[in-house]
């Protein structure tokens, strides 16, 4: 038979009765789905990187799960020692917070201008003294929103004017006529934001730099890079930005590829993934990546999750046809986080949207 959703949330006290693992710290009082392996659809991946449901989204509070088929963005993993809290916006009920032991689940307090627009991804940074902010693209609202761990708004990039020196003339020509600005994804590194444009005829990265803390100041930055064509270097749709390695990595959606920048915009090189695939980010996690594509090779199925090793993709999580997650036509995001030495990756459906966690299989195969 085929597990889905539903089959999940039923079999779970069957589960337990069978000795599922316990929670990792308190509930949040919603039932969790914690699942066993089940045969054959529980298990979904190759070799050492097989995965199953940890949690779906009866793990997250009642306010993100009214909202949750809106669902268009992506997570933000706090990495630093003895934190791993897992971050995310929804249209409607605003910032959601995961346990870095991923047991709980709550709702931040959320700006309304920021709670009832779509935060099409998100991502933690830190500067130089140390402070930690989530910066989230609205890219409904063109504003790049900044705030504290705790939800407080500090800073909203607007779009740029067109007057500011943005490193390339067509840049600030498309500014200065009003040409829409879709911010899709940021990443920050030593001081500056990189910020994606895909879903606009320009599908450049523009750059914007620290200009003050305490109040936290953004402008914007003389550079930019990319482009909308088919030349190296340029986007099909420049959809994630990731900062890895001191590079910034930009997933170009239908290219089926990552494309690689210096942190001054010069082109290094390209990371090709399976032909047909649709990649909307990249996350990184010592030598592995994990990626969440929008469509796989195969349209008919729904789209995979890829993990790499050493830019090789060594496994493909299919959530939809393996996991029972029916929602799971398309992945918008995908992140990696560790707790006590066992691998989770944290999922996003979109179109519908959903939720859930994935726990690597530990156990010795059986098939």
């Amino acid at each position: 038979m085929k597990t889905t959703p539903a089959a999940v949330g039923m079999l779970l006290g069957f589960a337990t009765t069978l000795g599922a693992h316990p929670h990792h710290g308190p509930s949040t009082g919603a039932p969790a789905a914690a699942v066993r392996r089940q045969a054959p659809f529980g298990v979904s991946g190759e070799g050492a990187f097989r995965f199953r449901v940890r949690y779906t989204s009866e793990h997250l509070p009642q306010e993100a799960r009214a909202v949750l088929e809106a669902a268009h963005g992506g997570f933000a993993v706090d990495r630093r020692p003895g934190r791993g809290e897992i971050y995310f916006a929804l249209p409607g009920a605003g910032i959601v917070q995961v346990a870095g032991d991923l047991g709980s689940t709550r709702m931040l307090p959320t700006p309304p201008q920021m709670r009832e627009t779509n935060l099409h991804n998100t991502t933690i940074w830190y500067d130089a003294g140390g402070t930690a902010y989530l910066t989230f693209p609205a890219n409904d609202a063109g504003v790049v929103y900044t705030t504290t761990l705790d939800g407080e708004l500090v800073n909203a990039l607007d779009a740029p004017t067109g007057d500011e020196d943005l490193g390339e003339s067509r840049v600030a020509d498309y500014f200065r006529v009003k040409g829409p600005f879709t911010p899709t994804d940021v990443d920050y590194l030593e001081g500056w934001l990189y910020v994606a444009t895909g879903y606009s005829p320009l599908d450049t990265v523009l750059t914007a730099r620290v200009a003050a803390r305490d109040p936290l100041q953004l402008t914007w930055n003389d550079l930019s890079f990319g482009g909308r064509g088919s030349g190296a270097g340029q986007f099909g749709t420049g959809h994630g930005v990731t900062v890895w390695d001191g590079q910034i990595e930009i997933a170009d959606r239908p290219n089926a590829e990552v494309d690689r920048f210096t942190r001054y915009g010069h082109y290094t090189g390209t990371l090709e993934l399976p032909a047909g695939s649709f990649p909307c980010d990249v996350d990184h996690l010592g030598s592995l990546a994990v990626v969440g594509a929008l469509h796989g090779p195969d349209r008919n199925q729904g789209a995979p999750v890829y993990v790499l090793e050493g830019d090789r993709v060594v496994s493909t999580i299919r959530p939809k046809q393996d996991l029972g997650l029916d929602s799971f036509q398309h992945v918008h995001n995908a992140v990696f986080h560790r707790v006590n030495d066992v691998l989770y990756i944290v999922v996003q459906a979109w179109n519908p949207g959903d939720f859930a966690i994935l726990e690597q299989v530990r156990e010795p195969r059986d098939d």
